[in-house]
């Protein structure tokens, strides 16, 4: 693609040349953002990110064959330099021009909630495979169509990866996308130039401080989704806002939406709800009352958390006229979801669970579902990450330590925080729930009293965990799900909740 088209495309405030060729008609043969992946031929758009400014490597990008360079600073460079008011902003933008904007020629459905994305993410899919559609999903645990799945580092790509993507799938054959819809991808324009024909609301809850600030702001960045990206381009005249008004923040986006809008919830005048559900040990099972009609349902997922998920994947199907038949059939073909209450078999009668729960909305809702059907006593092993928001530390450490016979306080991914010091803000809430604190060796013999103890070594708090159970308790463990490796410091380390869970069940002897 030639460079004056991407120009166009971004209304630059300046196109600068230190030669005499002020000639922008080069073509452009790949667009990047990262400077060790710029080809000969490249364009270069130099982003200022939270720890690492794409400014400082525009000579290195250089160096490596890039024809021209897109900056939000004045630079002096030997190549063509379009400098514009926010690179972020014409990243997307250049992006979704590369790529021919795909989005326009997909069905897109965008997920947003503080918890809950992924569950509501693989319930659409499956909806819409039972109806015979060709799906892509974009989201925290991978990438996925035609049979292939790829890592996703982080829930929702970079503006650039996304197009591309988006792209990749549309030429595959790919018909319908679902994507997570983070709050950071709205921020950070990652979803610029998305166009959206079904939006999700599932919730809201404290997360992500450490970047938004508070709880406003962060409540903001979740209703653009909706109030920004969902009312803008090709698509504005037929899209659908999907709101789960159990959640109060829902009831109240409601109010502030210029499309058409399918409620869901318990209550009977939501356009989406349930009837006569029954919570078990291994299912959700009730009536489901769409505006196509109404049938009976039996999911495999747990936890009236979940109900939510499904009651969103239902009004999805709804705004995309997908049959109540294929609703049924693709809510209950989901059995599990990796990561999220993932059932850690054994032998020893223990039920061992793996969730992604991190924030203290999803801890407490995931402890409540599994205390809602547990035999014996309920052991939590968790931590919470570092360099991330601190205030829901105090909070989720009294959520677990009031609603658990025993927590197991140990760490997440500390990443460049002290794990002691963030362990230290944990038990502050623990302590508010006036439990016993014990030392791990206190506990050879099993324990008695509620309470809390702390053994920072995650493999050993795990282990800890399942050593101290007996037949018929419950060990959660949680926080990092899915997840396959633990951030310490710089150094990204292989971990797994769920082998070192099976490790710690295989080498327990009692019965």
């Amino acid at each position: 693609m030639k460079l004056s088209d991407l120009v166009w495309a971004i209304k630059p405030l300046s196109v600068e040349h230190r030669g005499a060729d002020k000639n922008i008609n080069l073509q452009i043969g790949s667009v990047h953002y990262r400077s060790q992946e710029v080809r000969p031929g490249g364009l270069f758009v130099a982003i200022a990110g939270h720890t690492a400014d794409g400014h400082d490597f525009i000579e290195d990008a250089i160096e490596r064959g890039a024809a021209a360079i897109v900056s939000q600073k004045q630079i002096s460079s030997p190549i063509p330099n379009v400098r514009v008011a926010d690179s972020r902003l014409a990243l997307a933008d250049i992006a979704a021009c590369f790529y021919g904007n795909p989005s326009e020629h997909l069905t897109v459905i965008g997920i947003t909630g503080t918890n809950g994305k992924t569950t509501t993410a693989y319930l659409v899919e499956s909806i819409l495979l039972q109806a015979g559609l060709a799906v892509g999903v974009i989201g925290t645990i991978n990438v996925r169509y035609g049979g292939n799945a790829f890592n996703n580092p982080i829930t929702t790509p970079e503006s650039l990866d996304l197009q591309r993507i988006l792209n990749d799938m549309l030429h595959s054959g790919i018909s319908h996308v679902v994507m997570e819809a983070s709050s950071h991808a709205m921020e950070l324009q990652r979803i610029r130039r998305c166009w959206f024909d079904v939006a999700v609301f599932i919730n809201l809850s404290q997360d992500h401080l450490d970047f938004h600030g508070d709880m406003q702001t962060y409540w903001q960045s979740k209703q653009q989704l909706f109030t920004d990206y969902l009312v803008e381009g090709p698509k504005r005249s037929h899209a659908v806002a999907v709101i789960n008004c159990n959640n109060a923040s829902g009831k109240e986006l409601t109010q502030k939406l210029t499309v058409p809008v399918l409620t869901t919830g318990q209550g009977p005048n939501e356009n989406v709800h349930a009837r006569n559900v029954v919570c078990g040990p291994g299912s959700i099972e009730g009536q489901l009352q769409t505006p196509g009609g109404k049938f009976n349902f039996k999911s495999r997922l747990v936890g009236e958390h979940n109900l939510e998920n499904i009651l969103c994947a239902a009004g999805v199907g709804a705004a995309l006229d997908i049959s109540n038949a294929d609703v049924k059939s693709g809510i209950e073909t989901v059995s599990a979801i990796p990561g999220r209450l993932e059932s850690i078999e054994n032998r020893i009668g223990r039920f061992v669970y793996v969730d992604y729960a991190h924030t203290p909305d999803a801890l407490e809702n995931v402890i409540m579902a599994l205390k809602a059907v547990m035999e014996e006593k309920m052991i939590c092993v968790f931590g919470c990450g570092g360099d991330r928001d601190k205030e829901k530390r105090p909070l989720m450490g009294e959520i677990a330590a009031r609603l658990c016979d025993l927590a197991v306080i140990t760490s997440d991914n500390p990443r460049t925080e002290d794990p002691m010091a963030i362990i230290a803000h944990i038990v502050e809430g623990a302590r508010r729930a006036k439990g016993r604190r014990y030392r791990p060796p206190e506990l050879n013999n099993g324990f008695k009293h509620r309470g809390y103890v702390v053994e920072a070594d995650r493999k050993q708090a795990i282990r800890l965990g399942i050593e101290i159970s007996r037949p018929g308790d419950t060990v959660l463990i949680a926080g990092k799900g899915h997840e396959t490796y633990q951030i310490i410091g710089s150094t990204t380390i292989d971990f797994d909740d769920r082998q070192e869970a099976r490790k710690a069940l295989g080498a327990v002897s009692r019965p």
